[in-house]
């Protein structure tokens, strides 16, 4: 397998593997061993589903020394982790909503992984054999909810506030992929998933300590510097090297 996605024909819902812009539908299971249709299915009619429909979504903040930094913040000394709602997820091309027009709300371009497998208290060395691959994501913040709470879930878990796409890479190391964020064409955020403080199997790990991960479930790594606002008409893209990127409006 190599990029996998999620799509709509009709009112049918089908997994394809997407090769130089061709799908090839899956058969079997997207978390077995699926075999794929030789031929490919025309992309007349297709829509772009998120990839996956997790159980759970996992945040991971100040995962970025540089964004600790611009947040202020000290460095944690072990992941700092909280729950988003599933029903903030939003495919690629979709429109983010910004809840209250005078709130602060940011940008933050992410890696996700994508669980594979049933995983309770795995070893950081054992974690790739647990993940079905990696997409691009972003985290949508609002400030103004998010600097006068405790908690961080409410100002992040806004409906479209966790776009998520389009397609889930299978085959990808994930410690040295440039990530980057564009906003109406201008660069915001240009760093390197080798500067994760922790990288993405000593997360897997971590959190499968403390929590049941379910095939499907989505955990979201951390931004790096750069985040800034968005407002209504600003088109968003997250490039991360060796994924499809991550385009989004804003409304």
């Amino acid at each position: 397998m190599a990029a996998i996605g999620r799509f709509q024909k009709g009112d049918e819902i089908f997994y394809a593997k997407v090769v130089d812009g061709e799908l090839f539908r899956l058969q079997g299971d997207v978390f077995g061993s699926p075999s794929f249709e030789r031929k490919p299915t025309p992309a007349k009619g297709v829509r772009v589903l998120i990839p996956v429909t997790p159980s759970k979504i996992i945040a991971v903040g100040l995962n970025y020394a540089d964004h600790a930094r611009e947040q202020n913040k000290p460095l944690p000394k072990e992941p700092l982790i909280w729950l988003k709602a599933t029903t903030s997820l939003l495919p690629d091309g979709g429109k983010i909503e910004i809840p209250f027009s005078k709130h602060r709300v940011d940008y933050e371009a992410e890696l996700a992984i994508v669980i594979g497998r049933k995983i309770r208290n795995v070893t950081p060395a054992a974690a790739s054999r647990y993940i079905l691959g990696y997409t691009a994501a972003q985290d949508i913040s609002d400030r103004t909810i998010q600097n006068g709470e405790s908690q961080w879930m409410r100002a992040k878990s806004f409906d479209t506030f966790t776009p998520l796409g389009p397609y889930i890479e299978t085959k990808i190391d994930p410690h040295d992929l440039t990530i980057q964020l564009f906003q109406n064409g201008q660069l915001r955020q240009n760093s390197n998933t080798n500067q994760l403080i922790f990288d993405c199997y000593k997360l897997v790990s971590f959190i499968s300590t403390n929590l049941t991960l379910l095939p499907g479930d989505v955990i979201v790594t951390g931004t790096p510097a750069g985040v800034g606002p968005i407002q209504s008409g600003d088109k968003l893209e997250v490039r991360i090297q060796g994924l499809a990127p991550l385009v989004n409006s804003v409304k």
